[in-house]
């Protein structure tokens, strides 16, 4: 992997809320997020940052994560709380989408992407660590993760994938024959394949990453996906990954009870549909800390995180 160019915040955007854990753009260059206690805030203004404007639109109830714009104007929401939300952002108003699979409360749905044919595929990050303690399922590496296949028209969803560690972002590929997915446990991205004679197959996409993935985003088919890179590589966290379930768990006990900081590292990435790291930006140390998301707007890369209380703005790439 070549060397990382750097990734230097210009702007710090305060929201007015904690934990802006996924960013995503609409067509006007604004961007959408969702905060702590619940509710979905738009920012406007992103080319004028210091005059930038933070707009309520919706109030979910829950704990909003990922994020997921659809053609007709609506959002969908993966609340880690209430499941996979739809909100109206003419009025505000939330629905419930899908809250239950196989008979089991949907609890950390992550992230979302819509398909063209009106499919819509999400992903649950942990069926036995919350949101509050999702270090614990890193550490003790459970491959509890899941991805999930939402039919047009119907209200219960089907499993597609189980045993993902630590299931996270998810995109669709340029012709939508294949999804990304985020494997935040294992450094890794998954292809799902929609179409073709490897249809219902998963396979390793980009391996050994330079960091743990988040939440992923795509601007348009001809674009990259961004991947957020929401902490650094951890030595002896690969080394404990291989030693036996109870010691696993032993160390995710104590990790969920210790006081957590992240480090002042930064990164994200932009892989096209091959797989090839188009992109590599990072920096060692930063102000804004555990980048849990990215996309681009307004001539910004912008950044998200499930720490601060604000975005930050950063330069985009030279183009390759």
């Amino acid at each position: 992997m070549d060397r990382p160019t750097a990734l230097i915040p210009r702007h710090y955007v305060a929201i007015g809320g904690h934990g802006p854990e996924d960013v995503v753009a609409d067509a006007r260059g604004r961007v959408l997020t969702g905060v702590a206690d619940g509710r979905i805030l738009r920012i406007d203004g992103l080319t004028q940052p210091r005059a930038a404007r933070v707009e309520l639109l919706a109030e979910t109830g829950g704990r909003p994560l990922g994020l997921e714009l659809l053609p007709d104007g609506a959002l969908l929401v993966c609340d880690t709380e209430r499941g996979l939300l739809g909100v109206d952002l003419a009025d505000g108003t939330v629905r419930v989408v899908a809250d239950e699979v196989e008979g089991e409360r949907l609890r950390f749905t992550s992230n979302v992407v819509a398909l063209s044919d009106g499919s819509v595929y999400f992903t649950v990050s942990s069926r036995r660590y919350p949101l509050d303690q999702w270090i614990g399922d890193i550490v003790e590496h459970t491959g509890t993760g899941r991805l999930l296949r939402l039919a047009p028209g119907d209200d219960t969803p089907e499993v597609l994938l189980e045993g993902l560690q630590f299931a996270n972002g998810v995109a669709a590929s340029g012709d939508e024959s294949f999804l990304v997915l985020a494997e935040t446990g294992a450094r890794r991205l998954t292809r799902y394949w929609l179409d073709g004679p490897l249809a219902g197959r998963a396979e390793p996409f980009a391996e050994n990453l330079p960091g743990m993935p988040d939440n992923v985003w795509r601007g348009g088919p001809d674009g990259p996906i961004w991947v957020s890179l929401a902490g650094p590589r951890v030595p002896p966290l690969d080394l404990l990954h291989r030693a036996a379930p109870p010691v696993r768990r032993a160390a995710a006990r104590i990790a969920v009870r210790a006081p957590y900081r992240p480090t002042g590292g930064i990164g994200v990435l932009a892989v096209d549909d091959t797989g090839e790291i188009v992109h590599h930006l990072a920096r060692n140390r930063s102000g804004f800390r555990m980048v849990t998301s990215v996309c681009e707007a307004s001539g910004h890369l912008v950044l998200g995180s499930l720490w601060e209380r604000g975005i930050a703005l950063c330069e985009p790439p030279a183009a390759k």
